[in-house]
């Protein structure tokens, strides 16, 4: 993580030197004003303005040991969204409270408020009604186990809703756990909550959680462009009702690692692709659909289907050919947990 802390005292900056081991193996900034400079802090920019709107989004936590109206005047200018913001935190100078102020949730603020609390032996005072009330908290469970949250709007009209009752859950994946409080099992209703890498909304306002862990195996012809493998990728995608953000990473056959076209395909959509030999995926097991021409041609009967399952573990879509392109989706193993 990247910290930034700003102290406007000379015991702001003690409080500062006692938050700054809470981090030993993150990149930490300490900041205090000119006249208090010391040895290991670095001056507070000008223009403010410009100075922590760099710092806004240089660092993932902001922590103001000083009042709340500083840290509000100073970050106000920057403030966009509760999921891309960072998490912002203050600290009274005498390191009594710690106060989430920011992304308390998604930006992971509340929790970081309780673990320093509890390492400065200070209070942490926490507002979010959720928090407060011991319901479940579906923004920070989500940013915690790596689901993208589909709809912001719909994530705030489940905070709202669990308050007054319990909130249904449709889940495509094992629960290995007692449900949260203020959680039920269900597949229908106003307001819900749906996990699935599918497109799917089973409820009138549905919040989509979207597990990153499938793995897209390609196959593809000599010189085939990138936008040939994308209308190939797009169609198994619309044909499967598969959302495309669950897509973790791509795969194919060492042969096809000096493809331009692949790799622009996945360097346009940002997912990782690993090139594995034929002897690597020869060893894949599943019930694959072989192909003589391409056992000839790669020295293993099925590329993307093969590819795809390379640290996966269940074949979802098998292979799909369209104009010289083929396509497999894999999806890694996911019990879901909570507590």
């Amino acid at each position: 993580m990247k910290i930034a802390v700003f102290a406007y005292s000379r015991q702001g900056c003690r409080t500062a030197r006692q938050v700054q081991p809470f981090f030993p193996h993150d990149e930490v900034k300490l900041h205090t004003i000119e006249r208090f400079c010391q040895p290991g802090f670095l001056t507070i920019g000008h223009p403010t303005k410009d100075f922590y709107g760099s710092m806004f989004q240089w660092a993932d936590a902001l922590i103001f040991i000083g009042s709340c109206g500083i840290a509000v005047r100073q970050i106000a200018p920057h403030v966009a969204d509760k999921q891309s913001d960072p998490a912002v935190l203050v600290i009274d100078e005498l390191g009594t409270f710690v106060i989430p102020l920011l992304s308390g949730h998604i930006g992971g603020a509340n929790d970081l408020a309780k673990n320093l609390a509890a390492y400065l032996r200070a209070t942490a005072v926490i507002t979010t009604a959720t928090d407060i009330n011991r319901k479940f908290s579906v923004d920070a469970w989500a940013a915690k186990n790596g689901l993208l949250i589909d709809n912001i709007k719909n994530a705030k009209a489940v905070s709202a809703t669990i308050l007054e009752h319990p909130v249904p859950m449709d889940c495509d994946f094992p629960i290995v756990t007692d449900y949260p409080n203020g959680v039920v099992a269900g597949s229908s209703g106003n307001v819900g909550i749906c996990i699935s890498y599918r497109q799917k909304t089973p409820f009138d306002t549905t919040l989509r959680l979207i597990p990153r862990i499938l793995h897209l195996g390609i196959g593809c012809r000599r010189g085939t462009k990138a936008s040939a493998i994308e209308e190939a990728v797009d169609l198994v995608l619309n044909a499967h009702g598969i959302d495309r953000r669950a897509i973790k990473c791509a795969a194919s056959i060492d042969l096809k690692a000096d493809e331009p076209g692949l790799a622009q395909f996945c360097q346009d959509n940002h997912w990782p692709v690993s090139f594995f030999s034929a002897q690597a995926l020869g060893k894949a097991v599943g019930d694959f659909t072989p192909s003589q021409f391409v056992a000839q041609v790669t020295g293993v009967d099925n590329v993307c289907e093969r590819s795809a399952l390379m640290g996966a573990s269940e074949l979802i879509v098998k292979k799909t050919a369209h104009n010289g392109v083929t396509v497999a989706l894999a999806a890694e193993h996911l019990e879901v947990r909570f507590g």
